[in-house]
């Protein structure tokens, strides 16, 4: 048996702190001395001690931890943690996100977005489209972009989307996510779409798309200069996207705003 100083440096935690698991429930000492009140702990409790060592820093809920210690398969145990996991890295990759946009936004002289003008005729397009909420757009769009890739076999450009004002404005609104081809098919929720003529304003966003927020907003300040005003749904081009490339920083997004002319001149 280990007094709780010897178990304390076998397992790099303070007298403090195993105290603290002992009154949570956490972790029990082996025994208790009812007189003096010492705890003794068995060289078997090491592990359980380092895990929930390990599980606290990861600041997995004090509930959760109850529940991966007691659960006596190893297979949900492992379930368990891999659902805090998987939890704990999209955490981390929404606050990935925020710091590589803020880094962009505070940049003390940020290069000036290349926009043009530019006159785009009809197309013809195989196209999924629906009314999506705002959180879904992404999961969406995989699935969207999976079904066309399956069905066009002699697309004729990029894959690209047109995006309601809507769904940005009250979180919910059209989305149509299209591939060019000659000859479009009817199968599924795939259907021919002719997308008209348009004058589009045109950035390309380099990247990934963490921050193409921003690139949105250097568009919509060009076009405040311009004097131009946006005139419905915005347009995405996928020049090289996630289907192309795996690496994130090859990816190239055209933003196409149609556009008009505010007042004369």
């Amino acid at each position: 048996m280990l007094t709780i100083g010897e178990f304390s440096r076998l397992t790099h935690l303070s007298v403090r702190t195993l105290r603290r698991y002992h009154e949570a429930g956490l972790l029990l000492p082996a025994s208790v001395d009812t007189t003096t009140g010492h705890r003794r702990y068995t060289a078997e409790q090491i592990p359980t001690a380092q895990v929930i060592h390990r599980l606290r820093e990861l600041d997995v809920p004090l509930a959760d931890v109850h529940r991966i210690v007691a659960c006596p398969d190893p297979g949900d145990r492992a379930a368990l943690v891999g659902d805090h996991l998987r939890r704990l890295e999209a955490e981390l990759a929404r606050t990935r996100a925020a710091v590589v946009s803020l880094r962009r936004l505070l940049r003390p002289d940020p290069a000036p977005v290349a926009v043009e003008l530019r006159s785009v005729g009809p197309a013809v397009v195989a196209a999924v489209e629906a009314e999506v909420d705002l959180d879904d757009v992404l999961s969406w769009y995989a699935g969207a972009a999976a079904e066309l890739a399956a069905a066009v076999r002699e697309p004729t450009g990029p894959l690209g989307g047109l995006y309601d004002n809507a769904l940005f404005e009250t979180g919910r609104g059209r989305v149509l996510v299209h591939r060019p081809t000659a000859r479009p098919p009817t199968v599924g929720r795939i259907h021919p779409v002719t997308l008209p003529a348009v004058e589009l304003a045109v950035a390309t966003h380099a990247g990934p798309h963490d921050d193409i927020d921003v690139t949105y907003g250097e568009v919509g300040a060009w076009l405040v200069a311009n004097a131009l005003t946006v005139a419905g749904p915005v347009r995405e081009t996928y020049l090289v996207g996630p289907a192309d490339s795996s690496d994130p920083t090859a990816w190239r997004t055209e933003i196409g705003w149609p556009v008009f002319r505010v007042g004369a001149g």
